[in-house]
């Protein structure tokens, strides 16, 4: 397995630097921002489908909704990966 390097790469930055879990939890964060972003847009996606598919004459104001709602997600995503990063670099 590829993962058991990245830890025991990890477990050794911790044990020689005082920040090291500081720079784990910057990834950390940095990866759930994505992660939560692509699951909400997927929602936003698949939910924005399934009502135009009941409702075809509203389909244009669904559509312009989803498109501000994904914006508004991925500038959230994009804040917390910005903050991750900055953290990370406070300490390296």
């Amino acid at each position: 397995m590829t993962i058991f390097p990245f830890f025991q790469a990890a477990a050794e930055t911790v044990a020689n630097n005082n920040q090291g879990l500081s720079l784990i939890g910057a990834g950390l964060g940095a990866g759930l921002a994505v992660i939560g972003a692509g699951m909400g847009i997927g929602r936003i996606g698949g939910q924005a489908v399934e009502g135009m598919a009941r409702q075809p004459e509203a389909a244009g104001k669904i559509q312009t909704a989803a498109l501000i709602l994904a914006a508004f997600i991925e500038g959230a995503a994009l804040f917390g990966v910005v903050v991750a990063f900055q953290i990370q670099g406070k300490f390296n």
